[in-house]
């Protein structure tokens, strides 16, 4: 196998192994790091995939690009800790699936990508006797994973940013009743603010001694893990079939859909996947009209955590699509647009909808879904409703977070109050401990200055 580097996409830094990508987080010229090339799994190796459980997938596939940058034993170690819970797949009609991703110690998708990636940055900082402040912004869900995967790490802390006004009681008290080495900010911002005021601060110079990195899907770190389950959910599903399959994926920073779509590239027989924003519709209209516009302030709708005006790692999409996207939104080269519509769809899918759905699947299917897996299952109607020749495929909706970490909307909605998963028991108990901060760089740079400076 080939050695893989890894490039930003500003094409201003040059290309770095796995391991120094990683760690970085975002390169220096602020883009975001990309494999140079994406190893193909022929489809006798894929098919193979359906006798296997899910961590021994997840190495299989985490083989084919980290094969030269960790020990094969050591690598089947991290992926046997990282995933030792399960992923149920709930077919609510014949090939019609709800794939729940929100099993983990934090009932998020974002534990699949944060475990990985806390055990690969442990296991390179161990061997060089380093440390790092981890610094992430969190719409939702990646801050409780992020803290409860980097918890208790001697050479690891976090700071974590969050808009104040746009998490549930649940998503926030599930970070900041932790402590120890995990900082938690709440800022009078959006989302959207957080992230820029991390990626501002990576570029500082005056903070290169702090020895920043992130743990938000701006790292390749938090990517390669989440493409796995992609695989995973086409190889318990197929039957004994080699059929292409249609994904729906709830979005907002598109580090999920980025993931499904280095799955496709490895060689997954993907026929579309189905992109569902909430009201903040910036790629759904890039995709109908070619024209990218940034949503700003982005809009604050039920699923909190897609509340994103400008995406992240939609610098990655462009970027395999043969295109050119800064930091900031701006297009130098477009993407191949006809390519990224035969292999996308996508829907905006409105509050008004969200509920609807939620209600209308508890009461045909008997099953609760929350604000964000309700988007995704809407936008799959839509594109079923759209490509009736879709009818008799294999479709999977993703569904991201557990219902009980929005039981005040159930509540409302169906007039039930979900169970509580292990992970969310006893969190109105415990004390809180998280500190408010301006919405600006300055006072950001402060706290990291007066908090992490070595004197």
């Amino acid at each position: 196998m080939k050695s893989i580097l890894f490039y930003s996409t500003n094409q201003q830094s040059p290309p770095v192994p796995f391991r120094e990508a990683l760690l970085q987080g975002q390169a220096p010229d602020r883009g975001l790091y990309m494999p140079e090339s994406i190893p193909v799994i022929d489809s006798e190796e894929i098919a193979g995939f359906s006798s296997m459980d899910y961590p021994e997938i997840a190495f299989h596939v985490s083989r084919r690009f980290l094969w030269d940058q960790i020990e094969e034993e050591a690598l089947k170690r991290l992926v046997y800790d990282a995933y030792d819970y399960p992923v149920p797949l709930e077919e609510l009609e014949t090939d019609k699936v709800i794939m729940r991703l929100d099993q983990g110690p934090t009932a998020s998708f974002k534990d699949f990508a944060a475990r990985m990636m806390g055990r690969l940055m442990q296991y390179y900082l161990d061997r060089e006797n380093r440390e790092l402040l981890i610094l992430t912004a969190t719409s939702g869900d990646t801050g409780s994973a992020i803290a409860n995967a980097f918890y208790g790490l001697g050479n690891i802390r976090v700071v974590v940013l969050f808009p104040k006004d746009e998490v549930t009681a649940r998503q926030r008290k599930q970070m900041t009743t932790l402590g120890q080495n995990v900082c938690i900010l709440a800022l009078d911002a959006k989302f959207d603010d957080c992230q820029a005021l991390v990626k501002k601060a990576f570029a500082d110079p005056d903070l290169a001694g702090l020895n920043l990195s992130s743990a938000n899907s701006i790292n390749i770190g938090r990517l390669l893990p989440q493409s796995i389950y992609y695989f995973y959910a086409w190889a318990r599903l197929r039957r004994n079939r080699i059929l292409p399959i249609v994904f729906s994926v709830p979005s907002g920073n598109f580090g999920d859909m980025m993931g499904g779509l280095l799955a496709f590239r490895m060689g997954l027989p993907v026929k579309r996947f189905v992109i569902s924003t909430n009201e903040n519709d910036e790629f759904p209209l890039f995709l109908k009209n070619g024209r990218y516009e940034k949503i700003v302030p982005s809009r604050n709708c039920l699923s909190s955590a897609m509340n994103v005006g400008h995406p992240s790692n939609l610098a990655r999409v462009v970027a395999l699509y043969n295109g050119q996207m800064d930091e900031q939104g701006r297009i130098f080269q477009k993407p191949d647009m006809e390519a990224m519509r035969r292999d996308m769809a996508s829907y905006s899918i409105t509050d008004r909808e969200t509920e609807k759905t939620i209600q209308h699947v508890y009461r045909q299917y008997r099953t609760l879904l929350e604000p964000h897996g309700a988007a995704g299952w809407a936008g799959l109607q839509r594109f079923l409703n759209d490509h009736p020749e879709s009818a008799e495929d294999l479709c999977v909706s993703l569904e991201t977070a557990h219902p009980a970490k929005f039981p005040e909307k159930l509540r409302e909605l169906l007039s039930v109050d979900p169970d509580l998963p292990p992970s969310l028991e006893g969190l109105e108990s415990k004390n809180e401990d998280y500190e408010h901060l301006p919405n600006t760089y300055e006072a950001f740079k402060h706290f990291l200055t007066d908090r992490y400076a070595k004197g």
